[in-house]
């Protein structure tokens, strides 16, 4: 069977397989099935060690990663004890969502702060000047950050899209990634948690040692929930393997078959430690 094909599972074949990546704590979607291989298993994961650096000191992000944000549902990040706030409108745009129109299963872009359960790398330009995501799954579509000290556009300059406009800056040894500008086309996780064009999205990554990396997220949007709030996940470095060549669209097949309300494709996760790195 070739790579491709084993990329393309049966809706069984990925809960199959999402309920195995979900032991070693990557929440997968229901429509991308968990890259093949075992890639991504607790088995490849180095044992912790120092937290690298990069010469000018700073904590070393490049590399290959899993996990790292929502995928399943974003409630997994939240703290014991919190829930998410919804506004009127937000709970009644989540409530009427169904799984057949997860942008995700559509073979669109995922968003941020959405993480589709596949590999991601990141790189930086010789310069620093500019930082990127570069993303496996779905589209091999990536994220651009402005490392060189601009702000966000304003006005008519700033065109809403799939991933913002983001800018990033070091606060220690945390980078911290502040976006805007989004359309509201893509949904947090598969359940359809919603957001506005008037969302506004923080995240701090911290490198905690050689093997994992925190994210932490503040969600901050007036239309869809009534104050900011946050979540956290943890994404695990994966320095063994490299990007594979991947596209959604190629013989999808999976979509239609989604049927009724977007719900959740794993077991929900024990409420004990829940936003402390949860992926």
């Amino acid at each position: 069977m070739t790579m491709q094909l084993l990329r393309i599972r049966t809706l069984v074949a990925a809960a199959l397989a999402a309920a195995l990546v979900a032991v070693v704590s990557l929440a997968p979607s229901a429509q991308q099935p968990p890259a093949p291989g075992g890639r991504g298993a607790a088995r490849n994961a180095p044992p912790p060690g120092p937290t690298p650096r990069t010469p000018d000191g700073h904590p070393d992000l490049h590399g290959i990663w899993m996990g790292g944000g929502p995928s399943s549902d974003i409630e997994d990040g939240v703290a014991e004890g919190e829930s998410i706030p919804y506004s009127a409108t937000g709970k009644k745009v989540k409530e009427s969502r169904m799984a057949k129109d997860d942008p995700e299963a559509n073979c669109l872009p995922t968003g941020v702060p959405r993480i589709a359960p596949y590999p991601w790398r990141i790189v930086t330009t010789p310069s620093g000047s500019h930082m990127y995501f570069l993303f496996e799954g779905n589209v091999h579509s990536y994220r651009q950050i402005f490392m060189d000290g601009r702000k966000h556009p304003e006005g008519d300059l700033l065109n809403p899209t799939w991933y913002g406009h983001s800018v990033g800056r070091w606060d220690g040894d945390t980078l911290v990634i502040d976006t805007v500008g989004f359309n509201d086309r893509s949904w947090f996780d598969f359940v359809g948690n919603p957001h506005s064009e008037k969302l506004h999205v923080v995240e701090r990554y911290t490198r905690k040692d050689s093997a994992t990396m925190v994210n932490e997220i503040t969600i901050d949007d007036p239309v869809m929930y009534t104050r900011p709030w946050k979540a956290t996940f943890t994404a695990r470095a994966r320095p063994d393997e490299e990007l594979m060549e991947y596209f959604c669209q190629e013989n999808e097949r999976d979509s239609h078959k989604l049927q009724g309300p977007a719900v959740r494709d794993v077991p929900k996760r024990p409420t004990t430690g829940r936003g402390r790195g949860g992926d």
